[in-house]
């Protein structure tokens, strides 16, 4: 991944992220201003997302950019697979980055004047008049989009407290949940995590029995979150991270709930199972060391909603 000190990019992990049980557990983003107050104003056309295909953090950005109508924040695309740079663009094509031509995401980073330091992660939001970083929190990108422009209103006020405990859950149990399963070094470890996202998984199957969405009649940011970790399930996670209890396309209300999320308007173009299967069957000395991408399985996402 690499990482920066006092704004200077060094290779390597700066520090393990695994503990001394086995488990795993995730860095905390730290660039975190907002979008709306004196200093980054909610201007159309000013915002610029650095992103990844193949990260669901990203993916959640992308999500909000894409229900909320705001084309006017413009987007860079790193390639599916880091190297000893970390996230690596293209000169040209899909792959470049169109807004300051730099090569890597640490350069994106360096270009703000704060000196940064820290683990270099995708998405990132940036100002384009300033020059500098809004933040590399998902969490907090998504909610100050949607406060900040209009569109759907994702967080409304009367379904916050339970949105919140909606995302609490999925975050802890799913969203990292399958990488604290895939991540973890021990047996004891990966099990816990494991049964952790099945059990929330069929938590959430059981209460879409009677609820169209997960608070209610409405789509809110609670569906918005979970979606990335079900489009990637199948395909990656069930397999590279060993969450294979089952499968999502097993579930009966899950799976139909997942395709009417893919099938809103949007949705499908910010979704690429080419490049997730690249991007999690990577070459990697612990998961997968020669690096070979399966040619399943062929998921079928535009029927039977």
């Amino acid at each position: 991944m690499g990482y920066m000190v006092e704004g200077v990019y060094h290779e390597g992990d700066d520090v393990t992220q695994t503990l001394p049980s086995g488990a795993w557990e995730r860095s905390r983003s730290t660039v975190r201003n907002w979008i709306g107050d004196a200093t980054f104003p909610a201007e159309a056309g000013r915002y610029h997302l650095f992103v990844a295909w193949n990260c669901p953090w990203a993916h959640r950005t992308l999500l909000t950019r894409a229900i909320k109508g705001l084309d006017a924040i413009t987007v860079s695309y790193a390639k599916p697979n880091r190297d000893a740079q970390g996230w690596i663009f293209d000169a040209e094509g899909e792959f470049a980055d169109p807004l300051l031509g730099v090569r890597a995401v640490h350069e994106v980073y360096s270009a703000d004047q704060m000196r940064y330091t820290g683990r270099l992660t995708v998405p990132v939001l940036w100002d384009k008049v300033q020059g500098r970083m809004v933040s590399n929190e998902s969490a907090d990108i998504v909610r100050m989009l949607n406060a900040s422009f209009d569109g759907a209103d994702l967080y409304p006020d009367g379904l916050a407290d339970e949105i919140n405990q909606w995302n609490d859950l999925i975050y802890d149990t799913v969203n990292n949940g399958v990488y604290r399963a895939g991540f973890a070094s021990t047996q004891a470890a990966y099990e816990k995590a494991a049964h952790q996202v099945f059990e929330t998984l069929d938590r959430i199957d059981a209460h879409l029995a009677d609820h169209p969405w997960l608070c209610g009649n409405q789509f809110t940011e609670a569906d918005l979150r979970l979606f990335p970790t079900l489009a990637r399930f199948d395909v990656a996670y069930h397999y590279a991270f060993r969450c294979n209890l089952k499968k999502l396309s097993d579930y009966v209300n899950l799976w139909p709930y997942a395709k009417r999320i893919y099938a809103m308007p949007g949705v499908s173009e910010t979704v690429r199972f080419d490049i997730y299967k690249q991007g999690y069957f990577s070459a990697s000395e612990k998961r997968n060391p020669l690096g070979i991408v399966p040619i399943g399985p062929m998921v079928d996402w535009g029927t039977g909603a």
